[in-house]
């Protein structure tokens, strides 16, 4: 049984100047036929593959929009069914009519990523490149985009398969030898299988090592925003995203939550947190909200501690004492309301109070004096790559969670195979490894883990 046809709009919601609306399946050309009128008369079935066409959607008598028709043939399309594409004048009510006229014509209603899933079924791409997909619509940053073109393009999909391939050419030894264990051979080399775990672990390291930088490079670089109450903070996180974000009030404690979003500086994007202010509250409320400030502070990579140089503020700095491995600003904030003395002076008591590695900056949240260097440090402090090798750094989370256990099957079948345990644990553990491998680009997926990843995808994609 043929899948069926489906359609959606593959353009964001809204208006536009144009619109497009993708059909693919194997009745795609004739569904479009039904409804795409051309001023020759001639069907897009009958037009050459990978050409554009213009012509009128008429449905029911009525002409609905003057539009472009684009032709691809199996399997030379994104999807690897046959495929059309509808480019109409950007309205709202014209994509909706002319989508509902496709329905109206055989056309189902296409789910979140089922092109994509379908390009991956039909063995056009693998998942690693699929994946690549949603990561390349949500790139945000020039890092972000080169990472997500480097794995569309196979990245480190062909080191995988190579890697895959060589464990199954042992595997298949090893498994001859269960066949003949009663004449005691052997087929398998284990000398060769300890260079070739060596060789594979020395591709797999680096990529798990990579994940930390991936991921922020991806979901930005965690920076929290800490400090007593009515300090700044708020104001601080406002002028960063250049917006109003958070409710900004001469009262203390107006943060309760974590309030957060996204900025991108220097081509580094970054996760800004505003916490709710460190002291001793009574009100339960804002002790909850404390709770998470101090839990958002663990989960930081980069904490900004904000002060205004008095003695009450100077003691939240005792919290860095706990965060070592994390990298740190003091904030001078509030330096309109002093002079050039008070403000050096306040510097250098901030600077005697903290370790010497540590910035002391001084800026002003409300007139947004600083602000320009504490940026310049932060892309400094985050030390991310402008231009990544792409293709060796992990981004995604299931591919790391993938690298790690089939790094760690490996690791005990070296160990089996030293230890010269039976050949049955050891097949087991490379079996391990090559499922875990093989999970990464798709050869080896269960229905569960295609929905969660497809599921994620804009409709149309």
């Amino acid at each position: 049984m043929k899948p069926e046809t489906i359609a959606a709009i593959a353009t964001p919601v809204g208006v536009g100047a144009t619109a497009t609306i993708r059909v693919s399946g194997s009745a795609a050309l004739a569904i479009v036929d039904s409804i795409f009128v051309s001023p020759r008369g001639k069907k897009l079935s009958q037009q050459k593959p990978n050409t554009i066409h213009f012509g009128k959607i008429v449905h029911r008598g009525q002409t609905l929009d003057e539009v472009l028709a684009a032709v691809f043939e199996a399997p030379h399309s994104y999807t690897g069914e046959d495929v059309a594409e509808i480019y109409c004048h950007g309205s709202v009510y014209i994509q909706q009519q002319i989508l509902q006229a496709l329905i109206d014509c055989g056309a189902t209603m296409a789910r979140a990523g089922e092109f994509t899933l379908r390009a991956f079924l039909n063995k056009k791409i693998d998942l690693v490149q699929a994946e690549a997909v949603g990561d390349l619509i949500a790139a945000r940053t020039p890092v972000m985009h080169q990472m997500a073109m480097q794995q569309m393009r196979g990245g480190y999909s062909l080191k995988i398969k190579n890697l895959r391939e060589q464990l199954l050419n042992f595997l298949s030894l090893l498994e001859l030898e269960l066949d003949f264990a009663e004449e005691d051979v052997e087929f398998a080399n284990r000398f060769k299988f300890n260079d070739l775990a060596t060789e594979i672990l020395s591709v797999i390291d680096p990529l798990i090592q990579s994940f930390a930088t991936g991921n922020a490079i991806k979901n930005g670089i965690p920076v929290v925003i800490a400090g007593a109450p009515n300090v700044g903070k708020s104001t601080l996180l406002n002028a960063l995203l250049n917006d109003e974000k958070a409710l900004v009030s001469p009262i203390p404690g107006t943060t309760r939550d974590a309030i957060e979003d996204t900025v991108t500086l220097g081509g580094t994007l970054f996760r800004f947190i505003d916490t709710a202010g460190l002291h001793a509250a009574t009100d339960t409320v804002e002790q909850l909200g404390i709770e998470r400030s101090y839990q958002k502070i663990e989960q930081a990579s980069i904490i900004l501690l904000v002060a205004t140089g008095d003695q009450q503020t100077n003691s939240q700095l005792s919290i860095l004492n706990s965060q070592l491995n994390k990298k740190c600003i003091v904030l001078l904030n509030k330096i309109d309301t002093l002079n050039e003395e008070e403000i050096l002076a306040a510097v250098k008591s901030l600077q005697n109070v903290v370790n010497q590695q540590i910035t002391v900056l001084p800026i002003s949240g409300k007139t947004r004096q600083g602000l320009e260097t504490l940026q310049q440090t932060l892309v400094q402090l985050a030390a991310l790559p402008q231009n990544a090798d792409s293709d060796c750094i992990v981004s995604n989370a299931r591919h790391y969670e993938a690298f790690v256990h089939a790094q760690q099957s490996l690791q005990r079948a070296v160990l089996a195979i030293n230890q010269q345990v039976s050949p049955e644990l050891i097949a087991f553990e490379i079996r391990e490894a090559i499922a875990h491998l093989s999970s990464i680009v798709g050869e080896i997926t269960d229905a569960d883990v295609l929905n969660n990843i497809f599921g994620k995808f804009c409709i149309g994609k």
